[in-house]
């Protein structure tokens, strides 16, 4: 049955070479199972950012596994023993479960692997993102490279037309327009005027309504606006086939200008704008980007930062040229001033000294005459004539002291004085005038005033007889009190006076006198006139006692300049008043301090009233002068000399000349130089006689220039003779005497 059998049986292998491929195969099988777990180690190793390797380490355990059951397989083509076999099973359990492991592992790795894809894509299009962003950070920097640019180009100037000018020639370069027009407003602020263009084709005038709806449209925007290429101010083209290109505009701000004036610009109360437009081609597609349209808008503010600063400009400008014009004028009249203040000075320093030359002949003259004998009607006479003469000299002092303290020229010569003499000095020049009219005068000073103090005793002493005067003249009868004493704290503030502010100190105090008299009194409507210069108290018996109406007025600058205070009291007419005024005084370092004897003083009793002998020169160019003085000094006794030059006097001068009185007004060198001659001339002290100046200058540079060059005195005429003996006097025990001015 066999062998009638024809089908064809396959050609296979013989079972020896079919073992032999399996064997070959599972060698390379485990062969590349080894090799592909250090490929991944070598990747894992090399590889910093892999997310999964633990499943890595887990799929090279599977490999291994698996590679070791190929190699364990190898063993069972041939007969093997029961261990290769346990080896196998236990190799191929390993594998199965491992197996199963990673299979299951791979359920959760995938969905991952396909969020990294996802990731992946999701970078892709975030560097896409950024690239763009990237183009438009270097679009900007190129916006912002013209917007620097074109500013700079801007602001290089500061006049408005060349600013207006330079923006429209780099906005039209930058952005490459066809035409750029800048619309500014008009005076009346109703239209807006076609001002400046960048081709200069249409005619600079072309005016538009202001309140168009495309107009409003644009200034109630702050961004550039696309407007119709066919609206009025966008009609700036030349007529022509051809598709308009679009058409931005955009406001300008102007400066606020209600309070300048400059040139033809509007005076504007309210904030307004002027109107940009920029035209792109004709016959193009080109379209505005959102960055050039920032660009203008930024070139629209720096525009307005430009144009405010030339508005400030030009308006400093022209204040400074009117604060110029003003300097010039504020110059003028400062120099015109000055020459007026020289030029009074000059005439006062004339007047001073034409004026006091013959009130001292007049003084002097009927002082001799009231040392004859007379008839009781001539002395009286006399007298009368010396008190005139008196209040002319008070009232030409007076004159002067005003105008010295207005201009600031006056000051102060402190000093140590005895505080009890000036009011006890004051009351005996008082006392005789008052006894004329029957009015008893009485001091009363405090018992805690002190009786040294550091002032101005000159101008303290003709603050009181000024104050006290008042009250005599005012007072027809009754008494006049005056009380003196220390002010204390809670007196010192006043409130008629609010900018008086008095500060107690341990080195200095405040003298408050006080003048009561039982006079005609005061209105109250005229008190605040008293200290006004040339006022008086209108009421009918005031203008009966005659004055000049200087005294209370230089009375109160004095006090002023002593930093006090004075005013005065009073109930009404009929009713007295009181004066009062407050001054700052020193304290002396030691209490028993006296002052040198460089005033005039109230002759004293054991003095002497003659001068036998005394050999005196006399250097006067007035003759009537120089006779009055010598007629003086001879009353005296004295031997005199007389000379009127000053060559003449250095000639005649010898050390038998005891004293020389001397006129600065003399010919030839000035008295200073004949001092300092003199003083070269007799290099011995007891030598040379004493030097004494006799000048009608009330200036305290006279004084200090007559220290500086050594001079002895300085006697401020005129001089009577009862001033002239005290002067020897005091020259003679003293040998210097430097009358106050």
């Amino acid at each position: 049955m066999d062998s009638s059998c024809n089908c064809i049986e396959p050609q296979w292998p013989p079972d020896d070479l079919l073992m032999k491929y399996q064997y070959i195969s599972d060698f390379f099988i485990a062969l590349a199972y080894f090799s592909i777990p250090l490929e991944l180690i070598y990747f894992v190793k090399k590889s910093a950012v892999f997310p999964y390797r633990w499943v890595i380490v887990q799929f090279g355990a599977f490999i291994v596994l698996c590679g070791t059951t190929h190699l364990i397989n190898l063993w069972t083509f041939t007969l093997h023993t029961r261990t290769v076999a346990m080896v196998m099973m236990t190799a191929k359990v390993f594998t199965a479960v491992v197996s199963c492991v990673t299979a299951l592992m791979l359920v959760h790795i995938i969905p991952d692997l396909l969020s990294v894809k996802t990731r992946e894509l999701f970078l892709k299009n975030k560097a896409a993102e950024l690239d763009r962003e990237m183009g438009l950070i270097r679009t900007q920097e190129e916006t912002g490279r013209h917007v620097r640019m074109l500013t700079h180009e801007i602001r290089s100037t500061l006049d408005r037309h060349t600013i207006l000018k330079t923006t429209l020639v780099e906005l039209g370069r930058t952005l490459a327009l066809e035409e750029c027009a800048l619309w500014m407003p008009t005076r009346t602020g109703l239209e807006l005027q076609l001002s400046y263009t960048l081709r200069q084709q249409n005619p600079v005038g072309y005016t538009v309504p202001i309140h168009l709806p495309v107009i409003n449209q644009v200034f109630s925007s702050s961004h550039a606006v696309k407007i119709s290429p066919n609206c009025p101010v966008a009609r700036i083209r030349p007529a022509g086939k051809y598709m308009p290109g679009e058409v931005v505009a955009a406001r300008v701000p102007l400066l606020h200008l209600s309070n300048f004036h400059i040139n033809d610009w509007p005076e504007l109360s309210t904030k307004r704008y002027a109107l940009m437009v920029l035209m792109l081609p004709s016959d193009s597609a080109r379209q505005w980007h959102v960055h050039e349209l920032e660009l203008v808008e930024v070139v629209a503010d720096q525009v307005a930062v430009a144009l405010s600063h030339a508005a400030i400009l030009e308006e400093s400008m022209r204040a400074r040229d009117l604060l110029m014009e003003q300097n010039v004028a504020l110059d003028l009249a400062r120099r015109e001033a000055e020459m007026a203040i020289r030029a009074r000075n000059d005439f006062l320093a004339v007047l001073n000294h034409e004026m006091r030359t013959p009130m001292h002949a007049i003084i002097a003259l009927s002082s001799l005459l009231q040392e004859t004998e007379l008839t009781p009607e001539q002395r009286l006479m006399v007298e009368t004539i010396l008190k005139s003469s008196n209040l002319l000299s008070t009232l030409i002092n007076d004159v002067l002291d005003l105008s010295r303290l207005e201009d600031g020229s006056l000051q102060l010569d402190l000093g140590t004085f005895n505080l009890y003499v000036v009011f006890r000095e004051v009351l005996n020049l008082i006392k005789p005038i008052a006894s004329v009219k029957k009015l008893h005068v009485s001091l009363n000073l405090a018992p805690d005033l002190p009786e040294y103090a550091i002032g101005d005793e000159m101008r303290l002493m003709q603050t009181i007889l000024n104050v006290v005067g008042n009250a005599v003249k005012f007072s027809k009868d009754g008494s006049i009190t005056i009380t003196a004493f220390v002010a204390k704290a809670e007196l010192l503030s006043d409130s008629r006076n609010p900018e008086f502010f008095p500060v107690p100190s341990d080195n200095h105090f405040y003298l408050r006198v006080q003048v009561k008299d039982s006079g005609i009194g005061i209105s109250p409507q005229d008190l605040p006139k008293l200290f006004t210069k040339f006022a008086q108290n209108q009421s009918t018996a005031t203008q009966n006692s005659g004055g000049s109406g200087l005294g209370l007025a230089i009375c109160k600058r004095f006090v002023n300049l002593m930093e006090g205070h004075i005013w005065i009291e009073s109930e009404g007419l009929g009713k007295g008043s009181t004066a009062i005024f407050m001054v700052k005084l020193g304290i002396p370092e030691r209490l028993n301090e006296s002052k040198l004897a460089f005033m005039p003083k109230v002759p004293p009793n054991h003095g002497p009233t003659a001068f036998p002998g005394l050999k005196v020169l006399v250097m006067d160019e007035n003759g009537v002068s120089r006779k009055v003085t010598k007629g003086l000094l001879v009353h005296l006794g004295c031997d005199v000399t007389m000379v009127s030059s000053s060559e003449e006097c250095l000639r005649v001068v010898s050390n038998e000349h005891k004293v020389v009185f001397m006129d600065f007004c003399t010919p030839g060198m000035d008295g200073y130089e004949i001092a300092i001659r003199m003083h070269e001339k007799f290099t011995k002290r007891h030598e040379r006689p004493i030097i004494v100046a006799l000048t009608g200058n009330t200036d305290k540079v006279t004084k200090e220039s007559c220290m500086r060059v050594g001079m002895d005195g300085v006697i401020l005429k005129p001089v009577s003779l009862d001033k002239m003996r005290s002067v020897l006097s005091d020259l003679l025990e003293h040998r210097v005497l430097f009358e106050a001015i």
